[in-house]
C-alpha cells in the first residue's frame, strides 16, 4: 500500500470496497476459469457494486472481442457493457495503429478478438505473408496451429514488425493449466530469432486506460498473476490484490520478487468485501492474527499459538509468512524453505501444497 511497511503487511482495516472507488479485474482465473464462474465471485461483485464500488474489465487474453467477454460476463451474472472491457488484443492495435498508420497491412494471429481490434484500429487484416504485411500480431485463440504460426514466421523473417497481446505461458482452465499465447509467441520469436514487441500486462497502457474509462480515483487491480496483474499494478502505481484462484500458488507468492509483490491477498475476488488483518513485527518474527513466522537459517517456521486461528479467510499464516520471506530478500525473489512449528501450522502447509514437517 502507500506507506514504507513491506508489501502485504499493513493489510487493511476496512474492505476494499471502502477504500478504493474502482476495481480492475483480470478475468481468466479471477471472475471465470473456463466458461464458468469461480464459485461466488458473480454474487461478491454485485455485493461490491452495492457498496459503491465500480468495475472494470482488463484480460490479457486476446481471443474475443469486448462484446464477446460482456456477453460472457452477463451470463454469469455479473452484468458488463463492452466498454467495461479492454483486451490486450485493443492495446495491441492500438500500438500497431501508430507503428504502421491507418490502413496498413497486419497479418493476424489468434482467435476473432485480434482481427475485430486491428480492423476497429483501421488496419487492413491479411492473412498470408505473401501479402507483405508490416506487423504481425500475435494473440491467443484456441485454434491457432502450425499454419497460422509458419505465416507469422515468414513475415517476421521477410521484415514485418512481431508484435504480441501478451506473453502469458499459461492459461487456467478447468483440467488445470494449459499453454497460453506466450508458449506459441515462443515458438514464432525461436524461429525468427526476434524476439516481439510486448503490449498487454504488465505494460501500464491497459490499467491506465481502465482508470481513464472508469475516471477512477484509487483504483484496485485484482489479478492471479504476479508476472503481469501485480506487477502490472506496480508499474501502474495502483494497489494490488493477489486472488489464488488462478494462476498464482502459495509457493509462487513466497517467492516473488518486490515487482510481483501484492498488497493485499484474498481466496478469490470476495476478498473485495473483507478487511485484511496485518502483519506486524513480533521480535525477530512475523504475526498475523494468531499466526507467527520466522526465518532462521534459511528456513521458515509458522507457527500457530492458538490465540487466533480460525484464519479470516484461510491465509493469515501465509500472509506471515510472506512478509517474514520478503523482509530476508527485500531485493529479490527467492524460493522459500518452510516447515510448520506445530501439529495445526503442519496442516496449514499442507493446504496450501508448501511442504510442511
Amino acid at each position: 500500500m502507500t506507506d514504507d511497511r513491506p508489501p502485504l503487511s499493513a493489510g487493511s482495516d476496512a474492505p476494499p470496497t471502502a477504500t478504493h472507488d474502482v476495481a480492475l479485474l483480470d478475468l481468466d482465473g479471477v471472475v471465470y476459469v473456463g466458461p464458468a464462474a469461480v464459485p461466488g465471485v458473480p454474487v461478491a461483485l454485485s455485493d461490491a457494486r452495492t457498496a459503491g464500488m465500480r468495475l472494470g474489465f482488463v484480460t490479457n487474453n486476446a481471443a474475443r472481442t469486448p462484446e464477446q467477454v460482456a456477453a460472457h460476463l452477463t451470463e454469469l451474472g455479473v452484468p458488463a457493457e463492452p466498454g467495461d472491457v479492454i483486451t490486450s488484443s485493443q492495446a495491441a492495435a492500438s500500438v500497431v495503429a501508430g507503428l504502421v498508420g491507418a490502413g496498413g497491412r497486419v497479418l493476424a494471429v489468434g482467435g476473432p478478438g485480434v482481427t475485430a481490434a486491428l480492423t476497429a484500429a483501421g488496419l487492413t487484416v491479411v492473412e498470408r505473408a505473401e501479402d507483405s504485411p508490416a506487423a504481425v500480431v500475435q494473440g491467443y485463440g484456441p485454434a491457432v496451429g502450425w499454419t497460422q504460426l509458419a505465416e507469422a514466421v515468414v513475415a517476421v523473417r521477410g521484415g514485418a514488425r512481431h508484435v504480441a497481446t501478451n506473453t502469458d505461458a499459461t492459461i487456467p482452465s478447468p483440467r488445470g493449466v494449459l499453454p497460453g499465447n506466450g508458449a506459441l509467441v515462443g515458438v514464432v520469436s525461436t524461429v525468427t530469432g526476434q524476439q516481439p514487441l510486448v503490449t498487454g500486462k504488465p505494460d501500464p497502457a491497459m490499467h491506465a486506460e481502465c482508470v481513464r474509462r472508469t475516471d477512477a480515483r484509487r483504483p484496485l487491480v485484482v489479478g492471479d498473476r504476479l508476472d503481469t496483474d501485480i506487477e502490472g499494478a506496480r508499474r501502474a502505481g495502483a494497489d494490488s490484490l493477489l486472488v489464488l484462484s488462478g494462476v498464482a500458488t502459495p509457493a509462487d507468492l513466497l517467492a516473488a520478487g518486490p515487482v510481483h509483490r501484492p498488497d493485499l491477498l484474498a481466496p478469490d475476488a470476495a476478498g473485495l468485501l473483507t478487511a485484511h488483518p496485518p502483519v506486524t513485527r513480533a521480535g525477530a518474527a512475523w504475526r498475523c492474527r494468531g499466526w507467527t513466522a520466522e526465518a532462521v537459517d534459511g528456513v521458515l517456521t509458522l507457527q500457530a499459538d492458538g490465540s487466533d486461528t480460525g484464519q479470516t479467510d484461510g491465509l493469515d499464516g501465509l500472509r506471515a509468512l510472506a512478509v517474514a520471506h520478503w523482509a530476508e530478500h527485500p531485493g529479490e525473489g527467492a524460493p522459500a524453505v518452510v516447515r510448520g512449528g506445530d501439529a495445526v501450522a503442519t496442516e496449514a502447509l499442507r493446504g496450501w501444497g508448501l511442504a510442511g514437517d
